[in-house]
């Protein structure tokens, strides 16, 4: 259904099989930049995101517990964008930092979502992502950064 989008050496994301969902797993040399490319593979199942120009910019942020609420809250703002504003996105600058609040150890992300209107006539329609699930998320900061995010289709 989707293939690798770069050689091996310099992969951002894949795909693997699920039943009746669609995972992927992202990697970056930055947690940053394994969250855009995150990002990407999740338009990437909406859409062919090389098509996608970047005409609108959406700033989020984001505030959460973990690395893994964070990545959930994250893809989740991304997928209530292209729901409610019928938005596709193809390019991300993420920060995440740490910072105390409260004595609490909160994550923190802000991002800026390069995209455009989803156009019917330029871009194809690939499957309708539901939802983001937390079932077998996993965020792994060994050496370089790899998450695995199953999206309900």
């Amino acid at each position: 259904m989707f293939t690798k989008n770069d050689s091996e050496e310099n992969l951002k994301y894949e795909f693997f099989d699920v039943t009746a969902d669609v995972g992927f797993k992202a990697y970056g040399d930055t947690i940053d930049v394994a969250f855009s490319n995150a990002a990407i593979a999740m338009f990437e199942v909406i859409t062919d995101t090389s098509k996608v120009e970047h005409r609108i910019i959406k700033k989020i942020k984001i505030e959460a517990e973990d690395e893994c609420s964070t990545l959930y809250e994250w893809l989740s703002e991304l997928l209530f964008l292209h729901d409610t504003e019928n938005l596709v996105f193809s390019k991300f600058n993420v920060k995440l930092y740490r910072k105390l609040k409260n004595e609490t150890k909160i994550f923190y992300l802000e991002a800026l979502a390069f995209g455009e209107q989803f156009n019917p006539e330029v871009h194809e329609k690939r499957s309708e992502v539901k939802a983001v699930t937390y079932h077998m998320m996993e965020v792994n900061l060994e050496d370089t950064c790899e998450l695995q995010v199953i999206l309900d289709i």
